[in-house]
């Protein structure tokens, strides 16, 4: 291998090999990054929830609804919805429905099923509270299946 030419003033100058190398370099470090960056930018939550719908608006906040459905299952009625009540005052931004906590609603043959949200997001019903179940459908069917021909109890009476 032979030195490095040296310029006038004593100062060497790289060689080709040497400024090709980083060149190429920054080249497939800069490819990486603007491939990985759409990957590693997103939000990994906001895949898995469903988008809100624009639901109306009243006067304490906006409503999203995020699960709706009617269906008969083994000769039941369940409907059921999951809205999301955001304060009226707060951004417009995904974050804030996520972390509000959304009202649920179940009905079996028109009565009320109370159903709880879990800290992970999945819901557990009175009629099966020692499992838990990803959406409230689930929750109700799972419900009917317990109940069997049992009709749920009437709500109980609030005393103050």
């Amino acid at each position: 291998m032979s030195p490095t030419p040296a310029k006038p003033g004593g100062t060497r100058i790289p060689s080709r090999r040497i400024v090709l190398r980083g060149a190429f370099t920054a080249a497939v470090v800069t490819g990486t990054a603007g491939a990985l960056l759409p990957l590693l930018d997103r939000d990994p939550a906001a895949a898995d929830r469903p988008a809100p719908a624009p639901g109306p608006g009243s006067g304490s906040g906006s409503r999203a609804t995020t699960e709706e459905f009617a269906e008969m299952y083994r000769g039941r009625e369940i409907r059921g919805t999951a809205t999301v009540v955001v304060p009226a005052g707060a951004p417009a931004d995904d974050r804030v429905a996520v972390a509000a906590e959304p009202v649920t609603e179940i009905r079996i043959d028109g009565r009320p099923l109370h159903v709880m949200r879990r800290a992970d997001g999945t819901y557990l019903s009175d009629v099966r509270h020692y499992e838990s179940y990803p959406t409230l459908l689930e929750t109700a069917r799972a419900a009917v299946d317990e109940l069997g021909t049992a009709r749920l109890a009437p709500p109980a009476a609030h005393h103050m």
